[in-house]
């Protein structure tokens, strides 16, 4: 396949992923280069992490720089680790413009016009003629670097809502001279940086836009077709279509499992059948299927994966018949991936505990033994799994069927993608010996090396008066799901969240009582914007810095701010979701007596990527 003049083994790309894996100053780290050779072995090109152009306009605290001589070095070292494989190296370098991350010291804020984000952030200063000069040029001297670093393919990115695509729409771009007005004027500011990098450089451009803003007075379609046609007079390599913007519509530019799968395709499709350029895809590319159906339809000439590649770094060869295995799902859940970096602790992965980690590969065991992993979550599944890896001998013992509580986690609305981790799951344990029933300590004493206790958790019940029929997350199987009726959830939490935003589809009409002073504390940010928008448009009712203290049948009693009582009448179903507490009743009667580990929610309270991640990294020692 060829991209420009340039031709790649085949025609799969591995689109820009943020990792927080640098440090304060934006060099780059082994963790990087052990991440990116990881899933160069089987890609055509791999397009790396936004570089930022100005220490003072990061996205994150550690991400990569390229805006000094010296790191040049480092992306020397970059560049090696994935050409070495076979793959392209492609350097996007951006400029968020007024979406620089507000939270960082020393942080400047520039756009085409002083208007905020609607969605939060700092109010920009307006771009003078000399602030656009400085700016065009610490871009080429970008461009500079990536070449003297041997790239092989420039990429500018001209959407999602960052400093070009804020000159390009008319929601951001209110100004009156050369640089506003017109689409001509608007399209100039990031033309000029292309003209310039393509007058001083010979490395090929690749340029990424949005196929649609998806917002209200955003760019739509009819616009990126129209960007498109310019960029193919200007001879660029490829156009790299997404959706979204960062600011105005961020479901749609993380891809979250909320957004209807395809979307993005159908939006390239329509650009490719407007221009000869060739034409990149992206956007929950997460299934074999999934790549078939982009090229049978001739959505795209490129596909592009980012968390895909994440989950599992030999998607591709797995595609290609190149790698025997099972592909290990991404979900676009967005827990480990931008969750873990949005609270500093770098890229990580759900369902994959290995990412962030490769410099600390598997070892196999040099002393077998037979180990009992007593609980059949995900937790203990993965558990089983590593041991296996490590050529133990392993047993489950799970009381009910595997996947445990986290079964529920595809019930609640629109999160059916995470069935997947289950199956997944379930398939790589099959050959591992399971038996179903509750463990006890004259099944394990004596009878195996040592235990893995993955016992989950138990709701956490509060001591309500009065409060004597309840249901909790299990309300959400097809079985139990009531309809049309009044219902009262105690507690605002993940769960209870999810709970309401389902049974909102069935016409109940639903009241929650939290006693924090915010509900979905504990919820991914763009997953917690999706379910709050949900209970607004349905009229939940939301009752914070409230206790419910006193139940009589239909009518509950709450206490609000601590002070005044008010009265919930004709309450038909009350659902509990203040919590959760470990399960250890098996590990007092264990320990002393065999080796024992306690792992996932059976040790702390947390989600499903702490869970696996639990187990991943006892068993690896064991």
């Amino acid at each position: 396949m060829k991209l420009g003049n340039v031709e790649l083994r085949n025609n799969f790309i591995m689109s820009p992923v943020k990792t927080g894996y640098g440090d304060k100053e934006g060099n780059i780290s082994e963790r990087h280069l052990a991440f990116w050779e990881r899933r160069s072995h089987h890609t055509g090109a791999v397009i790396f992490e936004p570089f930022f152009i100005d220490k003072r306009v990061r996205e994150l605290p550690t991400q990569i720089g390229i805006d000094t001589d010296d790191k040049i070095e480092g992306h020397k070292k970059l560049v090696e680790a994935v050409q070495k494989n076979g793959a392209i190296a492609v350097a996007h370098i951006n400029h968020p413009g007024r979406m620089a991350n507000p939270n960082l010291p020393g942080n400047i804020y520039l756009s085409a016009s002083g208007i905020q984000c609607p969605n939060g952030g700092q109010k920009p200063k307006e771009m003078s003629i000399d602030d656009i000069i400085a700016v065009q040029q610490q871009y080429i001297d970008a461009a500079v670097r990536a070449e003297k670093a041997g790239y092989d393919f420039i990429e500018l990115q001209f959407g999602l809502g960052y400093l070009i695509a804020q000159f390009l729409s008319p929601q951001s771009n209110k100004r009156t001279d050369e640089y506003g007005g017109s689409f001509e004027n608007r399209i100039r500011f990031g033309l000029d940086i292309l003209r310039q990098i393509k007058a001083t450089i010979d490395l090929p451009v690749i340029v990424r836009i949005s196929g649609d803003e998806k917002a209200e007075g955003g760019m739509t379609i009819e616009d990126a077709i129209r960007i498109t046609k310019v960029l193919e007079q200007e001879k660029i390599a490829a156009v790299h279509v997404t959706s979204g913007n960062v600011c105005l519509s961020p479901p749609w530019y993380y891809q979250h499992h909320f957004v209807p799968k395809g979307k993005t395709w159908e939006m390239s499709k329509k650009i490719k059948e407007n221009t000869t350029l060739p034409v990149i895809t992206v956007g929950q590319i997460t299934e074999p299927e999934d790549v078939d159906k982009i090229f049978e339809e001739c959505a795209a000439d490129f596909i592009a994966l980012g968390r895909t590649l994440i989950a599992d770094p030999d998607f591709i060869g797995k595609y290609l018949k190149e790698v025997e295995g099972r592909i290990r799902p991404c979900s676009s859940c967005l827990t480990g991936c931008l969750g873990r970096i949005k609270i500093g602790k770098g890229l990580q992965c759900e369902i994959n505990p290995e990412v962030g980690k490769e410099l600390e590969p598997l070892i196999p065991t040099t002393n077998k033994k037979n180990y009992a992993v007593i609980g059949g979550g995900l937790a203990g599944m993965q558990a089983a799994l590593t041991l296996k890896q490590r050529g133990h001998d392993v047993t489950i013992f799970e009381k009910d069927k595997l996947g445990g509580q986290f079964n529920l986690a595809p019930l609640p609305s629109q999160k059916g993608s995470l069935q997947k981790q289950i199956d997944y799951l379930k398939a790589e344990v099959a050959d591992i010996k399971t038996i179903y029933k509750e463990a006890n300590e004259e099944d394990i004493v004596g009878k195996f090396d040592g235990a893995v206790l993955a016992l989950g958790s138990r709701p956490h019940i509060p001591p309500i008066e009065g409060l004597k029929e309840y249901s909790w997350a299990e309300i959400l199987y097809e079985f139990n799901i009531p309809q049309n009726k009044n219902v009262l959830i105690i507690g605002g939490g993940l769960i209870g969240v999810e709970v309401a935003n389902t049974l909102v589809d069935y016409g109940n009409k639903v009241t929650i009582v939290e006693m924090l002073d915010e509900i979905a504390r504990d919820m991914e940010m763009v997953t917690k914007k999706l379910n709050l928008k949900k209970l607004k448009e349905n009229d939940v009712k939301v009752l914070t810095n409230a206790k419910v203290k006193q139940v009589e049948n239909s009518t509950a009693f709450v206490e609000l701010n601590n002070q005044e009582e008010a009265k919930i009448e004709n309450i038909d179903v009350y659902v509990i979701a203040t919590g959760m507490k470990p399960n250890k009743e098996l590990l007092e009667k264990l320990e002393g007596k065999i080796e024992t580990k306690i792992i996932g929610d059976a040790n702390e309270i947390g989600d499903a990527v702490s869970a696996i991640q639990s187990a991943y990294f006892t068993c690896k020692e064991l």
